[in-house]
């Protein structure tokens, strides 16, 4: 059969999608992605899956991949974040037969994917992405796919999808937001270049970003054009959010470790995902909070979970008619909401970002960080001065520090591989590539010199003999 593209692959093989569940690390796992699909979600993810690993380690592929294969959970796409061709495919292609398309990471903006160079911090190398997907492209039996962020400039952001699409790219998503945008400094999605590249391609294009409810979904639609949406916070805070309904906490909570009984998975997603369905009633139950930070076991998050269901409905109870929710919330604390994520208010004095409670400016234990206040507190001559701390020099290559001595002026990772290449040594990180060439060389004449020595140490013993004997003979 020969392999869908385009629209095609869309209407038939998705199912025409609207409704998608996004690749979420650690929690776009298998007994989510069922619950999704329960309310609402007519297309999943897997959580991003490296390449290298993948293609390495049996281990990974099985508890990934190969163990989750459920008739129920599809369609399905299989998300890898990668940087060589070779490896992306190969990879794929241990993956194709267990999903309906293979979707290539190039919109991770966290600090692991730069040192790791991958997902957002791609977007700049567009003749190695048209390698990785011409050849993906060329050997996989299921469409490839792409998820990007956006640049600042419309028309850089329209150029790029068109790029993505000739190399052979079936379907897009685009994340309204630049790689800069993540955190507290995470903003408003632009659905204004979402619409631009709609309108320039003729691939499927998904939305991603403002997705806090149906009606946003809906909304988004009919302003940008695409194809469907794709929701990441708004689902993990509401499972139902396809649905248009909003309902009780524990509801979904206990669903969900329903599945967990019949697809388990490591009790660290559990406990993310419980932290996220209960993020407004946690903070009203502090010590609740704290129980499910510690335990240990699924029957232990079972508990809390229902210790949290009776408190809410004693609550309930006890309220008053015409209670109004607190905090500013639109529902109860027990009803799933969306969360709006704070941004930074930087007129308020004393307020500081997640950067710059790294970057004190002097002891104050008010302003530093709970973890600085704790070294604090063990060493009390501690600062956390920036001024103090010894400045680095950066890589010319990546912008990690440097080797001080090292001749190419790089980091490690970066020296090692240019001293490969051009086989050069560096002192400065112990590397001796042409040192070692070196060697082999002359190992390998000295190799090839030794039979022709051993073959005329022979030829002058044997006539140094039939000397010895003329002599004899002649005495």
């Amino acid at each position: 059969m020969p392999k869908l593209r385009g629209e095609a692959f869309w209407r038939e093989t998705l199912r025409g999608a609207h409704y998608v569940v996004a690749p979420m690390v650690d929690q776009s796992e298998l007994a989510w992605r069922l619950l999704s699909r329960r309310h609402g979600a007519q297309l999943c993810y897997t959580p991003m899956l490296h390449a290298q690993v993948f293609l390495r380690d049996a281990n990974y592929r099985r508890e990934n991949l190969y163990g989750e294969a459920c008739p129920e959970d599809r369609p399905l796409i299989v998300q890898f974040c990668a940087n060589d061709p070779e490896v992306f495919v190969q990879a794929a292609l241990l993956a194709q037969d267990y999903c309906d398309a293979i979707d290539l990471n190039l919109g991770c903006p966290q600090m692991i994917a730069k040192r790791g160079h991958y997902g957002a911090f791609l977007q700049e190398e567009w003749d190695l992405l048209q390698r990785m997907i011409l050849l993906a492209n060329e050997k996989l039996s299921v469409p490839i796919t792409c998820k990007i962020r956006v640049f600042p400039e419309i028309d850089k952001t329209v150029k790029y999808a068109q790029m993505l699409e000739k190399a052979g790219c079936q379907l897009l998503t685009v994340h309204g937001r630049t790689k800069e945008q993540k955190g507290p400094l995470a903003g408003v999605a632009s659905w204004e270049h979402i619409q631009a590249v709609r309108k320039a391609v003729s691939i499927p294009v998904f939305a991603n970003g403002n997705i806090q409810c149906l009606s946003d979904v809906e909304e988004c639609i009919r302003k940008t054009g695409v194809h469907g949406v794709m929701s990441a916070e708004g689902n993990l805070h509401n499972p139902a959010l396809f649905e248009g309904r909003n309902p009780l906490v524990w509801e979904m909570a206990e669903e969900y470790l329903e599945i967990v009984q019949k697809y388990p998975c490591p009790l660290s997603y559990v406990r993310a995902h419980l932290f996220k369905l209960w993020h407004h009633t946690l903070q009203v139950y502090q010590q609740l909070r704290e129980e499910l930070a510690k335990v240990k076991t699924l029957e232990g998050i079972v508990d809390v979970n229902r210790e949290l269901k009776l408190r809410c409905q004693e609550e309930i109870a006890n309220q008053k008619e015409g209670e109004k929710p607190k905090e500013g919330l639109p529902f109860f604390h027990w009803i799933c909401q969306p969360y709006i994520r704070p941004g930074i208010p930087l007129s308020e004095p004393g307020v500081r970002g997640k950067r710059s409670l790294e970057d004190e400016e002097d002891g104050n234990s008010e302003l530093l960080s709970k973890n600085k206040q704790k070294k604090k507190l063990r060493n009390p001559n501690k600062s956390f001065d920036p001024s103090l701390k010894p400045k680095y020099a950066k890589c010319d290559q990546c912008g990690n520090p440097k080797g001080n001595k090292c001749v190419f002026n790089m980091c490690r990772g970066c020296c090692k591989k240019r001293a490969f290449k051009e086989t050069a040594d560096c002192p400065g990180h112990g590397l001796l590539f042409k040192t070692k060439y070196e060697k082999s060389l002359l190992w390998q004449s000295n190799q090839r010199a030794s039979p022709e020595l051993s073959q005329k140490g022979d030829v002058d013993g044997e006539e140094t003999a039939v000397l010895k004997e003329a002599d004899d003979s002649a005495a």
